[in-house]
């Protein structure tokens, strides 16, 4: 998989960042009440075969609609993440520009004030040495003629350096005006980008609201779903969900594979096939993320032998960094869960938790492959990288 340097930044007390991938488009929207079939439709398509069987597919593309409408609104909320993130980076980055610029251009005016006074001080000098009739006072004081001979040349060189100090002083007072024109227009543009980050930012949170308000519709119908599918089919919820879980199983290993190699591509062409933004300091670093992750492995029966490979295994996917996304996949977090929303099984916190991530990332290593090691080997032996 692609690597990317994502990180979160926080919509009210939920942290919501990230992802640049190209939105595809909307889902076809919430499904209605009136979509789903009642009990009584079930036991009526039971009938018939036919009907029966066009009633189980009919459930089965309600359970697909479900689940591709989560995954759409989670990478949306996601993508508007990113683009607040990036706004404010780029105010708070006007913002030090602007003060940066405000100190150089202090740094200027204080410079060109010096000069001046300097200049000033050497010109009351002149002026009061200016009054002696230098040519009378050598006619009229030839013994003394070698000293005022150098007094003349002193003030000679107090005019030259006069002329230095007050073109000085102009340069300076030049450069403090076109810095503090520039910081000025640096400041125009944070307030810009402020107006920019405050849109984004409701975006985001509207579309948080939309795809935390689809979890809920798919948790409130998948069981019932399951449950009438199980029915026309003379099997049991948990055999459908099973057999589904298994096909979705295939798909994601197919879906790795291909991300793997889109990401490789675009590493060849130049990009590092991932997106990247600074760090908000709101979620754990990847110091913090692994030792996280050491001490949940005793929970699953590993010993520190298996460090090691999980350490080498998550810094290939993600640099173990919590909002790592991967734009041709949509592959998410520590452990690239794919799709992201995946993780959201371990907790609802899963874009920011580092904790919630990687129990999701450790149960699926534990369940597909049996130890990081074992998880490890499997990702060298495949070129590109994938677990």
């Amino acid at each position: 998989m692609a690597h990317s340097v994502l990180r979160f930044f926080g919509v009210l007390a939920t942290v919501t960042a990230l992802v640049a991938v190209p939105f595809a488009g909307a889902a076809a929207g919430p499904l209605r009440a009136a979509d789903y079939p009642s009990w009584d439709d079930v036991q009526a398509a039971k009938q018939n075969e036919a009907t029966a069987q066009a009633e189980a597919e009919r459930i089965s593309g309600l359970l697909d609609e479900l689940e591709a409408t989560a995954t759409t609104l989670s990478n949306e909320a996601l993508k508007r993440g990113q683009e607040y993130l990036v706004a404010t980076y780029n105010r708070d980055a006007a913002q030090t520009s602007a003060d940066d610029l405000e100190t150089r251009a202090t740094e200027a005016s204080t410079k060109a004030d010096a000069a001046k006074r300097q200049v000033g001080q050497i010109a009351a000098q002149l002026y009061k040495s200016g009054g002696d009739n230098g040519t009378a006072n050598l006619l009229l004081n030839g013994d003394k003629s070698k000293q005022l001979l150098y007094k003349l040349g002193t003030m000679s060189q107090l005019t030259a350096q006069t002329v230095g100090l007050r073109d000085a002083a102009e340069i300076a007072a030049n450069n403090a005006t076109s810095l503090r024109e520039q910081a000025d227009a640096a400041l125009a543009e944070r307030d810009r980008l402020s107006t920019e980050a405050e849109t984004a930012l409701a975006a985001a949170k509207d579309s948080k609201a939309a795809a935390d308000a689809q979890v809920v519709e798919e948790q409130a119908h998948s069981a019932t779903l399951y449950e009438q599918l199980a029915a026309l089919k003379n099997t049991t919820a948990a055999a459908e969900q099973g057999y589904r879980d298994g096909l979705a199983k295939a798909a994601e290993e197919a879906a790795r594979k291909a991300a793997a190699e889109a990401a490789e591509a675009a590493n060849d062409a130049g990009g590092d096939g991932s997106s990247w933004v600074p760090d908000s300091g709101s979620v754990a670093s990847p110091a913090e993320a692994k030792q996280i992750a050491f001490n949940m492995l005793g929970s699953y029966g590993w010993g520190g032998d298996q460090q090691s490979c999980l350490v080498q295994l998550w810094t290939g996917e993600s640099g173990w960094r919590v909002n790592a996304y991967n734009p041709d996949s949509g592959a998410y977090g520590i452990p690239q869960s794919l799709p992201a929303n995946k993780m959201a099984s371990a907790g609802a916190d899963w874009p920011t938790n580092a904790a919630t991530q990687i129990t999701w990332g450790l149960d699926y290593i534990s369940g597909r492959y049996g130890t990081p090691c074992n998880a490890w080997a499997s990702w060298n032996a495949r070129s590109p990288h994938w677990y």
